[in-house]
């Protein structure tokens, strides 16, 4: 009976071990690739738990979500021949489910070294190779992870479609501490510079102000010049307009005076003319004789009171008495 225990233990103990290894678990966003007999199986399990043969089939997790590799002490020599250190590079990657098994197959389940990390050496030392320190560590630093991004897609685009490239993120590189004393103060310069040309700018800046003040202070004054003399030139134009006006008036009143006069006159003389008749005329002077005051004696009379019907040298003599 004890021989028995023993081996239904022994059996037990074999169906654990074989169920343990049998038994994996993959998570979510990973798929699992497996290999039997070292040859690379075509059918991945996705999250979840599965069976396999144990010690005859292995598996590896592959991530399809998006992972961060980090690149680390990187080192690139400059076109001057200094020689410096990324301390981090990160590469932010997402491999599609469906470009698993090929890549897998042809750069194996820790694809990311090939294809990423090697890549970033190369690439990297490529960059510094054409550039000089300056350029490196300042003037071109803020396009280095756009170029390193830009030239690692291209390649995974001809050798590992399927694998992408979100994003690249480098640090500062690590340059010689004599190197790095001389940016500083060169920084420091350039600090200063900036500010010498800011304090500059703001004077240069006031002075234009106080020159736009004063034009737009001179067009002020003379814009109100010109209308102040656009209004006297109006005020005169209006009283030149009012004494034309006056004047025009006072010549229609005298030219309708005059007029009326010139009527009166005419009026006047045409009455005498039909009034002055010889008949009216004797009437007249007869009334004159008589009431003349004066007495005449003598042979000559004033023609005015001798009778026109009469012949020359008749002579007559004329007492007048005026009672």
């Amino acid at each position: 009976m004890a021989h028995v225990g023993a081996v239904v233990a022994a059996v037990t103990g074999v169906m654990a071990v074989f169920l343990h290894s049998s038994i994996h678990k993959i998570e979510e966003g990973h798929l699992a690739v497996y290999y039997r007999g070292g040859a690379l199986l075509t059918s991945p399990n996705g999250p979840g738990y599965h069976i396999m043969l144990p010690f005859i089939t292995a598996y590896r997790s592959v991530q399809t979500t998006l992972q961060t590799d980090e690149v680390k002490n990187v080192p690139c020599g400059t076109s001057g021949g200094v020689m410096i250190y990324f301390d981090r590079i990160e590469v932010v990657n997402m491999l599609v489910p469906s470009a698993v098994v090929d890549i897998v197959r042809n750069y194996t389940a820790d694809y990311d070294k090939t294809l990423i990390f090697n890549k970033i050496h190369h690439e990297l030392n490529q960059f510094c190779s054409v550039h000089t320190l300056q350029e490196v560590y300042i003037e071109l630093f803020d396009i280095i992870d756009e170029n390193l991004k830009t030239a690692l897609q291209k390649d995974l685009n001809a050798m590992a479609p399927g694998l992408t490239i979100q994003a690249v993120r480098v640090t500062k590189p690590k340059i010689p501490e004599a190197i790095r004393r001389n940016f500083e103060l060169m920084e420091a310069e350039k600090t200063r510079l900036l500010i010498t040309a800011q304090t500059q700018r703001v004077v240069e800046k006031e002075a234009e102000t106080e020159r736009k003040k004063a034009v737009i202070e001179a067009q002020k004054v003379a814009e109100v010049a010109e209308i102040q003399f656009r209004q006297k030139v109006m005020e005169k134009e209006t009283e030149k307009k009012i004494s034309e006006i006056e004047d025009a008036a006072f010549v229609a009143r005298e030219k309708a005076k005059a007029d009326a006069e010139f009527y009166t006159a005419a009026k006047f003389a045409e009455a005498n003319r039909l009034k002055l008749t010889p008949e009216y005329l004797e009437l007249m002077k007869y009334q004159a004789i008589a009431s003349n005051s004066k007495i005449y004696f003598g042979q000559e009379i004033p023609s005015m009171f001798v009778d026109n019907s009469a012949g020359p040298g008749a002579k007559e003599s004329w007492h007048f008495l005026c009672f």
